[in-house]
């Protein structure tokens, strides 16, 4: 298995010493797994859209724009 490193603020590192009885890793490792596997299914939606790049973007803005405004209401 690969080891990686990464840096957090320290204030964000002394709360997570409060909870030690959490494994950070396997924290981290389920968060990377579950941001891949989404990954994964877009790059499979993506490779069988017929949309052009910028036909998709116009769409990616419509969405943002309203995910923004119903977010924005609550």
């Amino acid at each position: 298995m690969a080891n990686i490193t990464l840096a957090i603020p320290d204030d964000l590192h002394k709360k997570m010493k409060k909870h030690s009885e959490i494994r950070w890793s396997e924290v981290v490792r389920r968060a990377i797994k579950e941001r891949m596997d989404d990954l994964e299914l877009m790059d499979g939606i993506a490779g069988r859209s017929l949309l052009r790049e910028d036909q998709a973007e116009f769409l990616a803005g419509k969405v943002k724009a309203r995910a923004s405004a119903k977010f924005l209401k609550k």
